[in-house]
């Protein structure tokens, strides 16, 4: 199919998603319309020398969904969003759940695992724009472009993962840093000698905050409090952030005082964070951010508490308005509207 069709054609966006398990990849048009989606499986090549059969699988099966539609449409370029992506680059560097040394490796030099997945991915698509960056900023522009940020030129994204990821958008750009990896809210320290970190180092917010960081929270309390729980009964590797959410409406004290414990860590260093980059908003995002009123009523509250006078009542904290199953799609196909300067 001759994806350079007349520019008065439809023009569509293919958003890539690469997580650890599988990569989810849709045609999306700059309105958020998703046409088509498809997935293949990362976990398939774990290995540094499975990368490029990685590559060539996700380039025959976007062909294949590019191919599809009924309709005939110009690809405006793919947008990948994607675990330790460099914007500036167009690469994943040392990625911490993707493309591993084989155990025994003789020579794991971390140089070698820095893939210029922009590049491999274009020279599949005749040379179509290719655009990188990490998981979290894409869910920053997907949402400045279909979601609640629409309109703001200052605004906070936090994901709630496994881990903490965040996107800062100040005077409507997104905020990259000179090497692409600025935004590292998760690894900002919040408790010194804390809870070790999967970065090597110890106290970083996502170890508190994040659907890992409840859970070793959960069983923290559980150490030091008397109180009933149903928590008690579930292993730590069975336990998930939907249970403690589930306890917590039926009014568990360790799954309540689990929620009212992150909402204080969060809340604490988003006040911190506000006086630096003075957002209008800040959006929760992620699996944790659907507990609702559980994170967002401590979290704000504790925010309030402890921000600067000057700051008081002015920052608004909303969900994300791009949450669901495709969010992760849309975001990274946001990248090429941004680009293209569709927004």
């Amino acid at each position: 199919m001759d994806y350079k069709l007349k520019s008065a054609m439809k023009k569509l966006a293919i958003g890539v998603d690469i997580g650890g398990i599988n990569t989810a990849f849709g045609l999306v048009d700059e309105n958020g319309d998703l046409y088509a989606e498809s997935v293949i499986s990362t976990k398939k090549y774990p290995f540094v020398d499975d990368y490029p059969a990685y590559i060539q699988d996700l380039c025959d099966s976007m062909r294949a969904l590019a191919s599809s539609l009924s309709f005939e449409y110009e690809l405006a370029g793919i947008g990948i969003g994607a675990p330790n992506a460099n914007f500036h680059k167009g690469t994943i560097e040392t990625p911490a759940n993707l493309w591993k040394f084989r155990p025994g490796e003789p020579n794991p030099d971390e140089s070698r695992r820095i893939f210029p997945i922009a590049t491999d991915i274009a020279r599949c698509f005749d040379g179509v724009k290719v655009v990188v960056t990490n998981d979290a900023n894409a869910a920053t522009i997907g949402e400045m472009i279909y979601g609640n940020a629409k309109g703001m030129k200052d605004f906070v994204m936090i994901t709630l993962g496994t881990g903490l990821g965040s996107g800062f958008v100040s005077n409507g750009e997104m905020i990259y840093g000179h090497d692409g990896f600025a935004g590292e809210f998760g690894h900002v320290i919040v408790e010194r000698n804390g809870r070790e970190c999967g970065c090597g180092r110890r106290g970083c917010l996502e170890t508190y905050v994040s659907a890992t960081g409840i859970k070793r929270t959960v069983f923290e309390l559980m150490a030091t409090m008397n109180a009933p729980s149903k928590l008690r009964d579930i292993a730590f590797s069975d336990l998930d952030a939907s249970m403690v959410s589930a306890a917590a409406e039926q009014d568990d004290p360790i799954a309540k005082e689990a929620f009212r414990f992150t909402g204080e860590m969060l809340g604490r260093a988003l006040a911190d964070i506000v006086t630096i980059t003075s957002p209008e908003a800040i959006f929760l995002f992620g699996g944790l951010s659907k507990a609702g009123k559980l994170i967002f009523e401590p979290t704000q509250w504790y925010m309030e508490e402890n921000m600067l006078f000057v700051f008081k009542n002015k920052v608004k904290l909303l969900p994300s308005g791009i949450q669901g199953k495709n969010a992760a799609i849309l975001g990274a196909s946001a990248l090429i509207w941004q680009e293209l300067g569709h927004c």
